[in-house]
């Protein structure tokens, strides 16, 4: 979609409006997910078997959402079927699906279930090379969800996601995985109010593993324990309020590794816990038939909670002061300001205009150790040396029908001020550093552009034209000698085109093209020699691109056998149809053959990928 991009191949983070992808709040039935990947992006967490519902909010940012500064993505499980029992799948070359819904008690409750495995690692031990049949290599994933109608007053939900990825060979590997468990009351008080009660807690972690002369592990992550409750109040069927709270207990695993080997030592970077604490007020008013009016304000506070110790660092990265925090105390406050506002204006029947405003605060915050992303990120709550991130936007769009040929276009521009925002020294290194915060600058950020979008919902040809037009760019003191330069998530010019077709009444076609412009990244400029050494020589951050990416996936899908009980379909697929061998990194090395030279080398991860899926409902 417009405005939308993803980080790359190898991750399956997204993008938004020149946001982070750790600035986007990804919730699964209120649940935040930290981490929507399975095996390096290939594969989403998310199973479309168990979802309902997705909703994204780019703009406009409706007040009970908070805790990220660029996006929201709100997915919801599907519910359990009260009437029937169904049961539907796929078993495909890569992996395999099964859901299960139905009623626990006719029209009273209901379950669902949805699994999903790949199996590659269950074919390895065929391998005649013994490194191979060593390796471990799969996900899996499980969705869960209960509701259950007490009275016509009260119902009450009951939702798990449980997932993991393994990626494993004889001497080394590493895994993570995201659970996450969520439980929602929704009490009606009359027919103009009623209120939902959630509590969730959730858990990212990853594990590396090895054998270098002796076993080793390092486990790191972040888990959350949440309670928020929503009310929603109707007048006049003009008027509405929506308000309530929501408190969220971190806590955090920067990483600790438990060593039997010689060659490593074990040791634990020191755990941290935080208090987030939101109230929000939001009104929408209907003034007239054509015009709607939406406002509200979202108050938030953060505050560190002890034992804790915080350093403070010079420019040198010498620690000046230091100053420790007993069990229990709640220290290094911050407090967020966060109106929101939108307005639909009805030009017509068929064209309207739409514009909001929203301010976000975000008090944690993702430190990546590589240009590319790993499983291995790990996070940090605002402290003295990190700020809270505050990110304030605005957008407007003409929105207009087409109903002769069944059309929707739409235009939209944006601006967004990125406060706090947040680099990396030269040569910084995060990764396992009890005193990462000294690595990091801080600076500001801004993004503008304009997002078109074509699309045609009807008939036997659909499918949609997204194209985005912007500028993401940073500014620190110390970087750049403090001019503005490209963030790495600049895309100058982003393109999806899709295209569905239905052949027939048992045949479906559908392609996929995508083009964006390449991350913005910084390359060596020069080189140089020491004693010997070659070092490459750096200009100016940021300052080069990655080669421009795009892809093509095909897709059919042939009905098999169609009955009022029975359905039965071949989904075959063609990922990156012609090959295009996208860089996943790029990096500089001494050239073999003439070591006066320095040649490039590029790393990609998926070429031409086939398909087949069996997909079955009864």
């Amino acid at each position: 979609m417009p405005g939308v991009s993803p980080v790359g191949e190898g991750n399956s983070g997204f993008y938004v409006r020149g946001g982070n992808a750790d600035q986007n709040l990804i919730l699964l039935d209120d649940a935040p997910v930290f981490n929507p990947s399975h095996l390096l992006g290939f594969f989403s967490v998310f199973n479309s078997d168990a979802i309902r519902d997705v909703k994204l909010y780019k703009g406009g940012v409706p007040a009970r959402y908070g805790g990220r500064a660029s996006s929201v993505m709100d997915i919801r499980m599907k519910e359990g079927n009260m009437k029937d029992y169904n049961v539907s799948g796929g078993i495909g070359l890569i992996s395999s699906r099964l859901m299960a819904e139905g009623p626990i008690a006719q029209d009273k409750s209901s379950f669902m279930i949805s699994g999903r495995r790949t199996y590659a690692d269950l074919f390895l031990p065929l391998s005649k090379d013994e490194k191979i049949r060593n390796n471990k290599l799969y996900f899996y994933d499980l969705n869960l969800k209960t509701n259950l109608i007490i009275n016509n007053n009260n119902q009450v939900f009951l939702s798990g996601y449980f997932g993991r990825d393994v990626l494993q060979s004889k001497d080394f590997g590493f895994s993570w995985g995201n659970k996450a468990g969520s439980l929602r009351w929704n009490h009606q008080f009359s027919p103009s109010l009623f209120a939902n009660t959630t509590m969730v807690i959730n858990d990212y972690n990853y594990k590396t593993e090895g054998d270098i002369d002796g076993k080793f592990s390092l486990e790191a992550g972040i888990r959350d324990l949440s309670l928020k409750q929503d009310y929603a109040l109707s007048l006049f069927n003009r008027l509405s309020f929506l308000f309530g709270f929501n408190s969220v207990l971190h806590h955090f695993k920067p990483g600790e590794v438990i060593s039997g080997s010689k060659n490593i030592k074990s040791f634990k970077i020191s755990e941290k816990d935080g208090l987030e604490n939101a109230v929000y007020l939001f009104s929408e008013v209907q003034l007239s038939e054509k015009v709607n009016i939406g406002a509200g304000i979202r108050l938030s506070v953060f505050s560190r909670i002890g034992p804790g110790t915080e350093n403070t660092y010079s420019a040198t990265e010498s620690i000046v002061k230091t100053e420790t925090f007993a069990s229990g105390k709640f220290y290094r406050n911050y407090f967020g300001f966060e109106p929101r506002f939108n307005l639909t204006w009805l030009l017509s029947d068929v064209s309207s205009i739409k514009a909001g405003y929203n301010r976000m605060s975000q008090y944690i915050h993702l430190l990546s150790n590589s240009s590319a992303g790993t499983p291995v990120d790990y996070w940090l709550p605002s402290s003295n040396n990190i700020k809270p991130q505050f990110i304030s936007q605005i957008s407007a769009g003409y929105f207009r029908q087409f109903k002769s040929s069944g059309i929707d276009f739409s235009v939209e521009g944006y601006y967004k001020d990125m406060k706090n925002q947040i680099d990396y020294r030269n040569n910084a290194d995060v990764f396992l550093n009890e005193n990462a915060e000294a690595e990091l600058l801080f600076g500001k950020g801004r993004s503008y552009g304009l997002e078109f979008l074509c699309k045609k919902e009807v008939g036997v040809f659909t499918g949609w034209i997204s194209y985005t037009l912007s500028r993401t760019e940073k500014r620190f003191d110390d970087i750049n000698d403090g001019v503005w330069y490209p963030a790495r998530q600049d895309r100058t010019h982003d393109l999806a085109i899709v295209a569905n077709l239905r052949a027939s009444k048992k045949l479906s076609l559908s392609a996929t093209w995508v083009y964006y412009t390449g991350n913005a990244i910084t390359f060596p400029s020069g080189k140089y020699t020491i004693d010997g050494n070659v070092v490459n020589y750096y200009t100016s951050r940021n300052g080069y691109r990655m080669p421009a990416y795009h892809r093509l996936d095909l897709g059919a899908t042939l009905l098999l056998k169609e009955t009022r009980k029975f359905r039965s379909e071949l989904n075959f697929g063609v990922f990156n149809a012609y090959g295009r061998k996208n860089a996943y990194s790029i990096l500089f090395r001494t050239k073999e053959s003439d070591p006066s030279k320095t040649e490039a080398v590029k790393l990609y991860l998926f070429s031409v990928i086939p398909s087949v899926t069996w997909n079955f409902r009864f």
